[in-house]
């Protein structure tokens, strides 16, 4: 699934992907783009056991190709930044099957249909570029130059000429807000023999500043010279010194003040909003990963910042990050919401049940899932509930406890007579809701009969092409189209995301399957590699989830993609991928071969191919909801 790693770098391909929402209707454009992993073999994840012998796969045979000689690249592009040290791919195709084909002198295989996936050296820096010659008998050879750029050495700091520092190597930057104790490094790349110190700024914010310089240290001469300091320290500001051989003063710095992060005040995360697909994510580190999902409107403390990220108080042991741009500053002297959790309620309805925390604000919140326990964390919040009020006996919750973990941080525990099928928590009438879905009644003799399945053709936007051509989105709608009808046939309702060429947003995929109360989302995509990675030693089947509920599906589907396509294992993956995160229903997302691998490639043109990827698909399904029927109703 993934713009080509053969038309973007992979790790922006990833963080695209990975890429969560503002909200879900304001996203920015580029994360729009999402959808391109990296893969990498990994050991063989168990499954569980799926009824019916092993199917050999049989590759439909590659087309011969005997048009006009030419050569046409599908990637790199050119003057594309190749980030590889020694070695990288190119593919694409000479338009016929008899041709030999060089690349910067050295011999690459050229299939039946023309196509190439050449495994080559980077050229030297100073001929960033690669040649491609294609030769047949009795026609003129044909040359093909494709420039390509490299990213920055890091050259050493020049030791005879002034400033004798890499300048754009001094850290800190401006904009960052800091509590007063935090460590900010000061630091710089020197050159051998030079050396560096600090000197802060007197204000009347820093009445006790002492003036006296601080020496910036490297373990090795010529390396980062560094040192860490309280950001109280940097309140004002201050300069930095380099001085070269002799001692001599060769470069000064103002040092950016840095604000305090405690003064930043309250602000207000997002707009609130009764839409449920709404959130906002927060992360660990600045731009890092996604982990914390919260209600637009929800108030917290700011303190920090650094770039376009604002951090965000969620009680008095942990601070996430969060958008700038999703943020916005109260008053000075807006009162900070006080959440006390008064009585529980629990409230069955027909497919699901509702726990009903009442408290005066919405609070930042985390959802973990364990078999048949549902456990939620409710920060800046103290519990103080003396009744959970069963409104009516119910076959599903078994037992509500809780506890205050800390002053500001309260968990409330639900244990369910089976494992946990979904949850959704939203706001309500003054109250937090976690909503925990019943599972489905499940025929095991027609384990499909009845249910939703949300499949969702991967891209557009963006997405992969093979060497001849074939997008990625064209061949997913076909796969599509054909778990579609197998589901069909099997009784199921299928809710397709895309029915047509035309671009759906990332955001919107899982959202649609929410909507239509979809039981499991499945996203089906094709696979491609990252420069400097050896399509021809790792490519293969894998399959992604993200949510612990989804797991059992995932290794389903796995397996059945082994047995139907006959290719690599590259295992199942926990992912943060953002069109699986919905923990509404079970979710996965699927990579069934890759496109950039000529053989593969050609066997995805192919109606038997299509099918069997589709067949693999729908018989995970099977075999995993079968599971659910075996353990017993519990609604």
């Amino acid at each position: 699934m993934g713009a080509p790693r053969a038309t973007l770098a992979s790790d922006m391909l990833r963080s695209l992907l990975r890429a969560g929402f503002a909200t879900r209707n304001l996203a920015p454009a580029s994360l729009l783009l999402a959808l391109s992993l990296s893969g990498c073999a990994t050991r063989r994840s168990a499954v569980p056991s799926i009824t019916g012998a092993a199917v050999a796969p049989t590759w439909p045979a590659i087309p011969t190709a005997d048009g006009p000689l030419a050569i046409r690249v599908q990637y790199p592009s050119p003057n594309a930044v190749i980030s590889a040290r020694d070695s990288t791919f190119l593919l694409g195709t000479v338009n016929h099957g008899a041709a030999t084909l060089l690349i910067n002198g050295a011999p690459v295989a050229v299939r039946a249909n023309g196509a190439f996936l050449a495994w080559v050296a980077m050229p030297a820096r100073g001929a960033s570029q690669f040649e491609l010659v294609a030769s047949v008998a009795g026609v003129e050879p044909r040359r093909l130059v494709v420039p390509i750029r490299r990213p920055a050495e890091r050259r050493p700091v020049d030791a005879d000429r002034a400033p004798f520092v890499d300048t754009a190597s001094i850290t800190p930057r401006s904009g960052l807000a800091l509590r007063a104790s935090e460590p900010v490094r000061l630091s710089a790349r020197l050159a051998a023999g030079a050396r560096a110190e600090f000197r802060e700024s007197a204000c009347i914010a820093a009445p006790s500043v002492t003036g006296a310089p601080l020496p910036l240290l490297a373990a090795d001469a010529g390396e980062t010279a560094a040192r860490d300091v309280p950001a109280s320290l940097l309140r004002c500001g201050g300069s930095l010194a380099v001085f070269g051989r002799g001692d001599t003063l060769a470069y000064t710095r103002t040092v950016p003040a840095i604000a305090d992060g405690d003064a930043l005040g309250l602000v207000r995360v997002g707009t609130a909003s009764a839409d449920t697909d709404a959130v906002i994510i927060a992360r660990p580190v600045p731009n890092g990963t996604y982990k914390w999902f919260l209600m637009p409107g929800t108030v917290l403390r700011a303190t920090g910042r650094q770039g376009d990220q604002v951090r965000v108080q969620l009680d008095a042991a942990l601070d996430v990050w969060v958008d700038s741009g999703a943020v916005s500053t109260l008053a000075d002297g807006t009162p900070a919401p006080r959440r006390v959790v008064g009585n529980a309620r629990v409230v069955p309805g027909t497919d699901h049940v509702d726990l009903v925390l009442p408290m005066s604000a919405r609070p930042a919140y985390r959802v973990e899932a364990d078999g048949a326990t549902l456990r939620l964390t409710l920060h800046g919040v103290t519990g103080n509930t003396d009744i959970a009020w069963f409104q009516r006996g119910d076959s599903l919750v078994r037992d509500v406890q809780w506890t205050n973990q800390a002053t500001d941080r309260a968990v409330y525990t639900l244990r369910l007579q089976r494992d946990v099928f979904g949850w959704l928590v939203f706001w309500r009438n003054d109250a937090l809701v976690l909503r925990v879905r019943r599972p489905p009644l499940i025929d095991a003799s027609q384990p499909l009969r009845g249910l939703r399945i949300a499949v969702d053709p991967g891209h557009p936007p963006i997405g992969s092409t093979g060497p001849t051509g074939l997008y990625e989105g064209v061949a997913t709608l076909a796969i599509g189209e054909r778990v579609q009808r197998l589901l069909s046939e099997r009784g199921a309702i299928p809710i397709m995301t895309r029915r047509s060429e035309a671009a759906v947003p990332l955001g919107e995929r899982p959202v649609i399957a929410r909507r239509a109360d979809a039981h499991a989302f499945v996203s089906i995509h094709l696979n491609a590699k990252p420069d400097g990675v050896n399509p021809y030693l790792n490519n293969g089947s894998g399959t992604y989830y993200f949510q612990p509920h989804s797991a059992g599906l995932a290794r389903a589907i796995q397996s059945r993609l082994l047995m139907r396509l006959g290719l690599p294992d590259e295992g199942t993956w926990f992912d943060n991928l953002a069109v699986v995160r919905s923990a509404w229903m079970p979710s996965v997302l699927v990579e069934g071969a890759y496109v950039i691998v000529p053989e593969q490639e050609a066997a995805l043109r192919t109606p038997q191919f299509q099918e069997a990827y589709a067949l693999a698909v729908v018989e995970g399904l099977e075999a995993w909801f079968r599971t659910l029927a075996a353990a017993g109703s519990g609604r």
